[in-house]
C-alpha cells in the first residue's frame, strides 16, 4: 500500500451544501433492528446485600439502537429514510416502531416475528456513568419466506433509493443468501452499498462499495492480531496499513473507512494513497453508536454527491458530535456546521 496522506479541509459552505441535499436523497437501511434501553438514576451508598451500588431511579428513556440507530442518525441528517428488517410481537418491538414513526420514517418493511423477542439493551447510568449493561436477545431464525418477504421489499423498493446500507449485527436478519441477494440488485442498478460488518458473523463481503470497520474490527476481519498503534501517528503504523491492504485485496470493496477512536479515520482505496483524517471530537463521553453515525453520514453524503474524502471528513465531524454526548446519540446538520470554521 502507497504511504498515506492527511485529508483535505472541508470548507464549511460545501458542507452546508452537501448536508441541504440530503433532503432530496431516500436511503434503504438493511439490519438487526435493536432497541436502546436506558436506566438514569443516581447513586448515594452501596447495598448491604452485595458490594453493589444501589440505583435510586429517576427516569427511564428508550431509542432506537442497531440498524434502527443507523435509520435515526439518517433521519435527523434530513435523509428520507426506508428501515428493512424484523422485530418480535412484543412490547419493545411496538416501541421500536413507534420510535422510527415518531422520525417519519415508514415501518411497513418491518416484519413482526411470533417467538422472536426484539433485541433489547438496557443500560443503567448514574451521574453520566454506565454501571450495568442487560441484553435481551435470541439470535433469530429468519424463514425461507420471511427472507423472501424481505426481497420483495427490497426489489420494490430500490429503484426509489439512492444508496442501501447493511448495518450487521449478527443477530440474525443477515445471511449469506440475502447479503448476495441485496449485493447483485444493487450491482445490477448501479445503487450504492455500504457494510457495517461484524467480524464474528463471517460473510463474504466482496463487491461493496464502502465497508466500515473499526480498528478492532478491521484486525478481526484480516484475521491478524493487533499490537496496537506504532508511531505517533496512523500514518505510521506499518501494521494498520497492512491490515487495509488485506481488507482491500480479500474483501475486494472499493472503499474502506477504518475508524481509529481519538485517531480519527483512514480512508483507503483500491490503488490510491490512504488519507488519514485526525478526529475533531474536543470531548469523549461516549462512543455507543458512533460506528452508527459514520457509516450513516458517509453514506447520505456520497448520495447527496459528497466526493468519498468529503464525505469521510463529514462522516468524522458527525462522529465528533455524537461521542461528546451519553448513550446512543445523532448528530444534526446544524451541529455538525458548528464543528467547520467558515474558512476550515
Amino acid at each position: 500500500m502507497k504511504k498515506t496522506q492527511p485529508a483535505q479541509r472541508l470548507e464549511r459552505a460545501r458542507a452546508e451544501e452537501i448536508l441541504n441535499a440530503l433532503a432530496r436523497t431516500r436511503i434503504l437501511v438493511l439490519g438487526d433492528l435493536i432497541l436502546d434501553r436506558y436506566i438514569w438514576g443516581d447513586v448515594k451508598r452501596i447495598s448491604p446485600e452485595a458490594p453493589v451500588p444501589i440505583v435510586h431511579f429517576a427516569r427511564e428513556t428508550t431509542i432506537p439502537g442497531g440498524a434502527a440507530n443507523v435509520a435515526r442518525n439518517l433521519a435527523q441528517l434530513g435523509a428520507r429514510v426506508i428501515p428493512v428488517g424484523a422485530v418480535g410481537c412484543d412490547e419493545s418491538g411496538a416501541g421500536l416502531k413507534h420510535l422510527l414513526e415518531e422520525e417519519q420514517m415508514p415501518v411497513g418493511t418491518i416484519l413482526e416475528l411470533l417467538d422472536y423477542p426484539t433485541p433489547t439493551k438496557t443500560r443503567i447510568l448514574a451521574s453520566g456513568q454506565q454501571l450495568l449493561r442487560l441484553d435481551r436477545e435470541e439470535r433469530l431464525k429468519l424463514s425461507p419466506n420471511a427472507r423472501k418477504e424481505i426481497e420483495a421489499d427490497i426489489l420494490r423498493l430500490l429503484p426509489e433509493v439512492k444508496a442501501v446500507i447493511i448495518a450487521d449485527y449478527n443477530k440474525g436478519i443477515l445471511s449469506q443468501e440475502l447479503l448476495d441477494f441485496v449485493k447483485d440488485e444493487c450491482r445490477r442498478r448501479g445503487i450504492w452499498l455500504s457494510l457495517d460488518p461484524k467480524p464474528s458473523h463471517r460473510l463474504d463481503l466482496s463487491g461493496a462499495n464502502l465497508i466500515t470497520p473499526n480498528r478492532k474490527e478491521a484486525f478481526e476481519l484480516a484475521m491478524l492480531t493487533d499490537e496496537g498503534a506504532s508511531g505517533e501517528s496512523p500514518l505510521e503504523d506499518a501494521l494498520l496499513m497492512e491490515v487495509a491492504q488485506k481488507l482491500i485485496e480479500s474483501c475486494a470493496p472499493a472503499h474502506i473507512l477504518i475508524t481509529l477512536g481519538e485517531h480519527g479515520m483512514m480512508l483507503c482505496r483500491h490503488g490510491k494513497e490512504p488519507i488519514h483524517i485526525p478526529t475533531v471530537a474536543r470531548e469523549i463521553f461516549d462512543v455507543s453508536g458512533a460506528g452508527d453515525t459514520v457509516i450513516a453520514t458517509m453514506t447520505a453524503a456520497l448520495a447527496a454527491g459528497a466526493t468519498p474524502e468529503e464525505a469521510a471528513i463529514l462522516a468524522n465531524h458527525a462522529a465528533g458530535v455524537v461521542v461528546a454526548k451519553v448513550g446512543t446519540a445523532t448528530a444534526t446538520p446544524a451541529e455538525i456546521l458548528r464543528t467547520l470554521s467558515p474558512s476550515a
